[in-house]
């Protein structure tokens, strides 16, 4: 009931995760408990590419700040943020750690980054974001329909009275 003493080890959740992954992408049955596992993946997969897109912002924006900080007194850029194939995602009343491959993760926070830093507009992010759902939700775990990713982007453009040109995070 309580996890209060209990100490989870985050490599073994991170392993834990990856094998999850690797389970429910390498499943062959097409039985219901099948499509469920492949189905809640599916969600998972969507929350870690949100949350992949957001950190690649937020880290290009702390990014540009110290280069610009170290530029002004002479220094070295600090080196790029680095993307991981693992995001620790809200579940219930739970965290937990969820693996995405390197090409997926690694591409979602670079395009949280382009975003960022302006270099692709709102509508732009979220069709390449929402092409990356796709290819994992239809190739990687073979489910007929994709989950839509960045929402809450989506919903901002919506708002936005210049919809088509919205670009950049603030």
């Amino acid at each position: 009931m309580f996890n209060l003493f209990s100490s989870k080890n985050p490599d073994d959740e991170m392993q834990k995760a990856q094998a999850l992954f690797d389970k429910v992408t390498s499943t062959k049955s097409d039985s219901r408990d099948a499509r469920s596992m492949r189905i809640r993946m599916g969600l998972l997969c969507r929350a870690h590419l949100d949350k992949s897109f957001v950190t690649g912002a937020e880290q290009m924006a702390s990014w540009q700040e110290l280069a610009a900080l170290a530029l002004a007194n002479g220094k070295e850029k600090p080196p790029m943020p680095e993307p991981s194939v693992f995001q620790k995602i809200k579940a219930g009343d739970n965290e937990i750690y969820v693996y995405l491959p390197e090409e997926y993760a690694h591409e979602a926070f670079n395009i949280g980054g382009r975003y960022q830093r302006a270099e692709i507009p709102a509508l732009q992010a979220i069709e390449t974001m929402q092409g990356l759902a796709n290819q994992i939700c239809l190739y990687e775990l073979k489910l007929t329909e994709p989950f839509q990713v960045l929402q809450f982007l989506r919903d901002e453009l919506a708002q936005s009275p210049h919809n088509s040109n919205t670009s950049g995070a603030s």
